[in-house]
């Protein structure tokens, strides 16, 4: 984990923990955060306590899982609006701060994202990170996906506000070649997050305690299997330098794809392409969104079905949204080029139907 900080420019104050995904790692980061207000909910429960906790719309939906797990509720989760580019407004973000502390809710945490999971766009953290400051909240970001690619130097500005956050969570399953599951969790309080978690009853005392760190205490689980070992194979096997090889020709081919959908009439890209994911749609001529809707569900019902690749869809502003993500170690343009032709070629058949 140490590494792993070092790799992407982190400042050495963050302590690392290993979970098993960003769902978990999200959920101790808000319960951490929740217990940085000193109201003594461990004890005593939420007693009354209305706290507030903001997110963009685009959000994943493990904040709100968490809010729901640690007895928040969903109406404690309040969903920013975003920008063309679907990226958080910290305008939005402040008014509805204000809004909440006249209405009498207790805001407490804010959770800023890094590579959405519908179109990996990146929200405004340094400007967010302002906000948490002057209003004392927690600041969380999830780079689950986009994370490992803060160790490209030419992109490390991308990233630019991340080390200001009280926790981060990236996941090296998603996008550092790492078998699942494996999701880094750092923070700058350690002791607020062991606060959170530690139940330490005699027959879990050992005669190390004095002397060796237990991560039972900095999380849920009690027994905790080797996830270490994964990453650290990966590290020695490509290093610092193989790792930021791949990235790079992943990104790449992201660029290449998103071209081709930019020069075709007949599709059309939905979003930007930060890093290795590709929203579009195919757009024939003559059809409205209703039709173009139901034309591109059955394009990727018809793609996926032929076995040779496999895409993704999401719903951007209402529009049904196709997507292709690039990050497997042994991905090649050839790779991409065949799904770009079979698109096309599944297009064309459909438009004939």
């Amino acid at each position: 984990m140490g590494w792993l900080r070092e790799m992407l420019g982190l400042p050495p104050e963050f302590f690392g923990v290993v979970m098993d995904t960003a769902s978990v790692s999200t959920l101790c980061a808000i319960a951490a955060a929740r217990e940085s207000l000193g109201l003594h909910i461990r004890e005593k429960g939420m007693s009354g306590a209305r706290l507030r906790l903001y997110t963009s719309e685009h959000a994943h939906s493990s904040v709100e899982k968490a809010a729901i797990v640690l007895g928040l509720g969903q109406e404690a989760v309040r969903l920013i609006p975003s920008d063309h580019e679907f990226r958080m407004r910290p305008a939005e973000l402040l008014s509805a701060i204000e809004q909440d502390k006249a209405a009498g809710w207790q805001p407490f945490a804010v959770v800023a994202t890094i590579g959405t999971t519908s179109t990996t766009s990146i929200d405004p953290v340094p400007q967010i990170a302002d906000i948490a400051a002057t209003h004392k909240l927690w600041l969380h970001v999830d780079a689950a996906y986009a994370g490992p690619a803060a160790a490209l130097p030419e992109l490390r500005h991308r990233f630019n506000g991340w080390e200001r956050a009280d926790s981060i969570v990236l996941n090296p399953h998603k996008w550092m070649f790492t078998p699942v599951d494996f999701s880094a969790f750092y923070t700058r309080h350690p002791a607020t997050l062991r606060a959170a978690f530690s139940l330490v009853p005699e027959y879990l005392r050992t005669a190390e305690d004095a002397t060796a760190r237990n991560y039972m205490d900095y999380g849920i689980q009690l027994g905790r299997r080797f996830r270490a070992i994964k990453l650290w194979f990966v590290m020695r096997y490509f290093g610092q330098e193989g790792i930021r090889q791949h990235l790079r020709k992943h990104i790449d081919l992201a660029q290449r794809f998103a071209s081709w959908v930019d020069a075709d009439p007949n599709f059309e890209r939905l979003a930007p392409v930060p890093f290795s994911v590709i929203c579009f749609r195919a757009k024939p001529a003559g059809m409205d969104e209703a039709e173009l809707e139901k034309f591109n569900a059955g394009l990727l019902d018809a793609v996926n079905a032929d076995g040779g690749a496999f895409i993704s869809h999401t719903k951007l502003k209402g529009v049904y949204t196709l997507r292709l993500a690039i990050g497997h170690l042994r991905t090649e343009e050839s790779h991409i080029r065949a799904v770009w032709d079979l698109l096309q070629a599944r297009t064309s058949a459909l438009s004939e139907a």
